[in-house]
């Protein structure tokens, strides 16, 4: 028997990178899954890829800017499956955050708000609309995806960090209001995790070997590493845990800032 066994989990960006390795570990743990997207026909996809392991899975369309879509979303599982256990908050603009996403003076006030709107507001709404079908049950966890870049600055990527710092304190609201109702909320900090996505970009070439030296671990994650710390957010063995924000990032935020030099120039 799995550790999510019969299950309800929804996650958003499901079709693609973290989210959709994320579907397949969830569901080989006896979930129930709702692969969520903006992406309809990747969704249907791994949707079907899930299936075709024989668990159960179910493709649904969500736009993170618009409410109406989350709140279908959220309606829509309940109504296939009877109920919510788990919501995996994935999805995020990394789209913008990766080409227009500049330092605070140069930013496009049009990119600040639509990174915000997807990160930050639509984190916030997917979990306003779960939380009362998780209070029927007694019980819930919510996890949203962090990042390293909402824990300390960078050169750019002004609107994504915020935003991500934006949903580590939002983690630590709902896990304060919703604690003693038995809903817990964490959050998982992902290190570059290599990806389709991030491969031509960042995992390979001098980019990623940079990346590399500010990992402790001998390697750059993967998606299983996420789904992983995934699973045990969302099941029972973590039960005394919530209001965490867990760094699942090779340890990039675990060492000082002139580590990786003072090891290149055996200071």
């Amino acid at each position: 028997m799995g550790l999510l066994e019969g299950k309800v989990v929804i996650v958003t960006g499901g079709a693609s990178g973290i989210g959709a390795v994320s579907t397949e570990v969830l569901a080989a743990e006896g979930a129930r899954v709702v692969v969520a997207d903006i992406n309809r026909e990747g969704a249907e996809r791994q949707a079907l890829k899930v299936r075709d392991s024989g668990a159960e899975a179910l493709a649904l369309h969500v736009d993170l800017q618009d409410q109406e879509s989350i709140q279908s979303m959220v309606a829509d599982t309940v109504k296939a499956f009877g109920g919510l256990d788990v919501l995996f908050n994935n999805a995020a603009d990394t789209r913008l955050s990766s080409t227009r996403d500049t330092a605070v003076e140069h930013v496009d006030v049009e990119v600040w708000d639509e990174i915000m709107r997807v990160n930050l507001r639509g984190t916030m709404l997917a979990i306003k609309y779960a939380i009362p079908h998780m209070r029927e049950r007694g019980s819930g966890s919510i996890i949203n995806t962090a990042s390293g870049a909402g824990q300390a600055g960078a050169h750019s990527f002004s609107a994504y960090g915020v935003s991500k710092a934006g949903v580590i304190m939002l983690t630590q609201y709902v896990a304060t209001q919703h604690g003693k109702e038995g809903i817990r909320c964490n959050a998982i900090s992902p290190g570059l995790i290599v990806t389709p996505a991030v491969i031509d970009t960042y995992a390979e070439g001098e980019m990623g070997k940079m990346m590399l030296r500010h990992h402790l671990t001998a390697r750059l994650g993967q998606p299983e590493d996420i789904a992983h710390a995934l699973v045990f957010l969302a099941s029972d063995r973590s039960a005394f845990v919530t209001g965490h924000c867990l760094n699942v990032d090779g340890g990039c935020m675990a060492h000082q800032a002139f580590w990786a030099d003072a090891v290149a120039t055996k200071f």
